[in-house]
């Protein structure tokens, strides 16, 4: 009789000692499980949070390394300000943190919220680390990337301006996510240097990301939803874990092995046509570029 391989978890996770980790919005959901896996490894972990005293509470519940840092990807000037205080090498920068579904509103900087936060402030952050960055950068995306509508960049309206809808507005962050991460590979791979950039989606993850929908009727739906079908934050960061610490060609993506990939073991995973366009992708980098003041900085080159 043969036993059925077991599948990938967190005690799967190499050696971390020695290496330093970002995990952005991590002082809950996906990114605390997050730091708790890779602190648990051996990594010195830096929780990237907006609000420090639930960053220091959701710390102390943490075995390993840790420290907290000030980071509001929703303000520019913070982001520079976490970037620019920066010093020594980073092995990895997970870009966890994000917003979903919420009432129509604004960035500091005139950004619609969840654009200008799930992916202007994760390409500036990236941007402005990139110099420190000796391994790989993983930026947390969703199946929302191609809900029903073919979600699509609005190159002429990013801010939905007239047109907002809170779903749409979350579907083409997270598209954004995924075109961000194809064209940061293409320039990687292009300047000679060995970091990576890769993506993940957890699923179908009970989180309190949810609890912020816009939609009273969506709110209760998916209160009821995360009881009944959703896998916990644990289950739901594997997928970004896996990212993190596999040798995986850059541009992979990561997701849950189950039916419609709503949970289950990391595997790597199809991504939309919509998210599979280079010329998107280098047209979005642009405006991004354009948006955020903040330019790609052609790294040295790492040695294998």
């Amino acid at each position: 009789m043969t036993t059925e391989p077991s599948k990938w978890n967190v005690t799967d996770i190499p050696d971390q000692t020695g290496r330093t980790a970002v995990v952005t919005g991590a002082n809950s959901g996906l990114g605390i499980a997050t730091v708790q896996a890779l602190a648990g490894a051996g990594a010195h972990v830096v929780l990237a949070v907006r609000d420090p005293k639930r960053g220091e509470a959701a710390a102390a519940g943490v075995r390993g390394s840790v420290e907290v840092r000030r980071l509001d990807l929703a303000d520019l000037a913070s982001v520079r300000e976490f970037a620019g205080s920066w010093r020594g090498d980073l092995d990895l920068l997970v870009n966890n943190a994000g917003v979903m579904n919420v009432p129509e509103s604004a960035t500091k900087d005139g950004f619609e919220m969840q654009f200008g936060t799930n992916h202007l402030g994760h390409f500036a952050l990236t941007n402005l680390l990139l110099p420190h960055i000796t391994d790989r950068v993983v930026t947390v995306s969703s199946g929302a990337h191609k809900m029903p509508g073919t979600p699509y960049i609005h190159f002429d309206n990013l801010n939905l301006a007239g047109e907002y809808a809170p779903m749409t507005a979350y579907s083409q962050s997270k598209l954004a996510n995924l075109l961000f991460t194809l064209e940061l590979q293409r320039r990687l791979a292009e300047s000679g240097s060995s970091v990576r950039a890769l993506a993940a989606h957890p699923g179908y993850a009970a989180t309190n990301l949810q609890s912020h929908d816009a939609s009273a009727l969506r709110r209760a739906l998916m209160w009821a939803s995360n009881r009944v079908v959703a896998q916990d934050s644990k289950a739901g960061a594997l997928p970004t874990l896996y990212a993190a610490v596999q040798d995986l060609p850059g541009a992979s993506y990561v997701g849950p092995d189950g039916l419609g990939e709503m949970r289950g073991a990391p595997t790597l995973v199809g991504r939309s046509p919509a998210a599979s366009d280079p010329a998107a992708a280098r047209r979005l980098w642009t405006v991004s570029e354009e948006l955020t003041g903040v330019a790609f900085p052609q790294p040295v080159p790492v040695s294998a």
